[in-house]
């Protein structure tokens, strides 16, 4: 009894292979990019696409056989046969479905797969039901198996070569036929293996002569099954997936993400073009006094105001709270500044938002392809440290990168990075600039002052120092330990030289904001076993600006230590004249601008003013960055009478500060 293929339906089985090889392809790349509980989803559609269309594929290849007898197959045992295969093919994905996966993991996936795969032809062969035995031949059998087991390392080998692919390229399509050919030569070669014995004969047996509905009806459904997973996935990653993980919600701009993809599409590389960084100025002011809804509005107008900036040329990315990022395919110069001034001017417009009309103005950088890198990371921190250079130039403006800003933010890295461990190596010191009082011609106070003598740079200027530590947070342990230092400094000067006076510690408003300050000044004084009215904090108004009731609370809870509080600077700052009897101060610093200044009418008439105002409030006044006798002279006549400045001292050293003070009392002696 000899039976015969349908060419046709073997044709069909081969497509089916190839459909399921290329809809797994597709599925092995969600597999890998994604994680958590959608990773699971794609590693299940995956698995059962593969696994259903090996399963169809063998089962059509069984149809495709006819021969002279009646074959038929268990119900249950068909159907379990499928489950072999998509259980293997789900360990598989997840033992292999990872960036980077080792050889080992792909033999042992490939192992997995190849075993599922013939456990699964071998099930269903087994289903059949006809007159007679099947028997095998081992070569064969052995052989059809090896296939198996090579076609499982090949699918996996190439799911994660090809998991970055788009949804069609020409190398995926070869790989889903190649696969499919591996597929149909294993199932073929395993039903070549199987021998017919019926009435003493032995025969090829492979088929059905009429084949069973259910069997058409499940391949049917398997095979529709299959493209309706490949097509939902599709369609489910361009419109939901992707609209999700490339675009803002808030903005619907794309996002951080979407520009990664840019730069994937060009090979990672923009060799023409620009740029543009944009940061909101006082965004964060706004959103934390109206309410991060009305942060949100405003956010999503400013999106809509850039998109009428733009041309069909240039693309608009919000990387987050209040960044955008517009890229410019244009490398003429002239046009990006004349985008950024159109840029600005849209920016700075009115917004209504509810009941508010708000005022919020940018800060932009420009970095240019190629001359300031090709690559996205080169560009995005060019252009950032151009956009900081802007604010630091005074906001609502923009610059363009150039070496100079490079090296500024090379060396403010280097500052950075050495500055934790700065206090260790005992890198910092501590200077102090005596107050003098002129009216009893003696020490009436002193100022500490940090310095920082960096190995390899020299002295770093403190204006430059101070502000990486508050931008860092490093400014807190420094204060701390300044004020530990400057409070022991204090302690054995009254001990061992007879020196009672008050020092005073410059305070940041990151102190303020960690809610350290008691604590620290604290613990100052209990280990230094100082009297707490030796010791003075100095703020300036642009603390006292930023949470004034809290700022009050503060400075009220360190009174109970006898601590004493100068407002520093005052007079340039922002507070106002209204709270200025609410702040827990003992000391008004006039700033050294009006001192140096004081020869002009109208800087005397200020002096004059803040000293009658210090006066009125029953505070004391100190003026800072004397450096002549004139000034002197102008500061007393309108009753100013301590002092501090280059006139009497340059900040020392505590050693130099003994010497000073020694020198001074023997003037006063002889």
């Amino acid at each position: 009894m000899q039976g015969h293929y349908n060419i046709w339906i073997v044709l069909l089985s081969f497509a089916i292979a190839v459909m399921a090889s290329y809809s797994a392809l597709n599925l092995a790349g969600k597999i890998t990019r994604s994680s958590g509980r959608t990773r699971t989803i794609w590693l299940i559609a995956g698995s059962v696409v593969m696994g259903m269309g090996v399963w169809s594929m063998h089962f059509v290849g069984m149809l495709a056989y006819h021969m002279d007898t009646t074959v038929t197959y268990d119900t249950t045992t068909t159907i379990l046969s499928s489950l072999g295969s998509i259980l293997a093919s789900f360990i598989a994905f997840r033992i292999t479905a990872r960036s980077q996966s080792s050889p080992l993991r792909y033999a042992l996936g490939g192992l997995i797969m190849g075993c599922g795969i013939v456990a699964m032809h071998y099930a269903g062969m087994s289903a059949m039901r006809m007159p007679g035995e099947i028997t095998y031949d081992v070569p064969l059998w052995l052989l059809s198996a090896f296939i198996a087991l090579a076609a499982s390392y090949a699918a996996l080998y190439l799911f994660h070569k090809l998991r970055y692919s788009p949804d069609f390229t020409l190398w995926k399509l070869i790989s889903a036929i190649v696969m499919g050919i591996a597929i149909c030569g294993m199932h073929y070669t395993g039903m070549a293996a199987a021998k017919f014995t019926s009435s003493g004969e032995i025969h090829h047996a492979m088929g059905s002569g009429e084949p069973q509905f259910f069997l058409l009806f499940g391949v049917t459904v398997s095979t529709f099954f299959i493209l309706a997973v490949s097509w939902g996935a599709v369609f489910f990653d361009r419109h939901v997936l992707e609209k999700m993980a490339y675009y803002d919600q808030l903005t619907n701009l794309p996002n951080r993400h979407d520009l990664q993809r840019f730069f994937n599409e060009k090979n990672d590389r923009l060799t023409q073009g620009a740029f543009l960084f944009i940061d909101l100025d006082r965004f964060k002011m706004i959103n934390d006094t109206l309410g991060h809804d009305v942060g949100d509005m405003l956010l999503q107008q400013v999106a809509d105001r850039l998109r009428l900036c733009v041309t069909d040329g240039e693309m608009i990315f919000r990387l987050g709270g209040d960044e955008f990022l517009v890229v410019a395919r244009t490398p003429e110069i002239t046009v990006l500044e004349q985008l950024a001034h159109n840029l600005l001017n849209q920016i700075k417009q009115a917004y209504f938002i509810e009941a508010h009309e708000l005022y919020v103005t940018c800060s932009i950088g420009i970095s240019h392809a190629p001359f300031h890198g090709v690559d996205r990371s080169s560009l995005l921190k060019a252009a950032d440290t151009a956009m900081y250079a802007a604010k630091v130039d005074g906001k609502n403006r923009f610059r363009i990168f150039d070496e100079e800003m490079s090296r500024n933010q090379i060396r403010k890295l280097v500052l950075e990075k050495d500055m934790r461990k700065a206090m260790v190596h005992g890198e910092f010191t501590i200077m102090y600039q005596p107050k003098w009082d002129t009216g009893s011609d003696q020490l009436s106070g002193m100022e500490a002052l940090m310095r920082w003598q960096h190995p390899e740079l020299g002295s770093v200027s403190p204006s430059e120092f101070i502000a990486v530590a508050e931008e860092t947070g490093m400014i807190i342990p420094m204060t701390r330990w300044m004020l530990q230092e400057v409070c022991k400094q204090n302690k054995y000067w009254q001990e061992n030289d007879n020196i009672h006076t008050c020092i005073s510690v410059n305070m940041s408003i990151r102190i303020f904001e960690s809610q350290l300050l008691f604590e620290m000044v604290d613990e100052a004084l209990r280990i230094s076993g100082l009297p707490g009215h030796y010791l003075e904090l100095e703020i300036t108004e642009s603390i006292a600006k930023s949470d004034v009731n809290d700022i009050i609370e503060q400075l009220r809870s360190i009174r109970d230590l006898a601590v004493k509080v100068s407002l520093d600077d005052f007079g340039t700052g922002y507070s106002s004249l209204g709270t200025l009897d609410e702040l827990p101060v003992d000391t008004l610093k006039i700033d050294q601008i009006f001192i140096h200044k004081s020869a002009q009418l109208s800087k005397q008439a200020i002096i004059s003013n803040i000293i009658a105002i210090a006066k009125n409030l029953n505070l004391e006044v100190v003026a800072e960055g004397v450096e002549t006798q004139d000034q002197i002279d102008i500061l007393q006549s309108r009753g100013c009478h301590v002092m501090q400045g280059f006139y009497y001292s340059k900040p020392m050293s505590a050693q130099d500060m003994t010497a000073w003070l020694e020198q001074k009392q023997q003037a006063v002696t002889v």
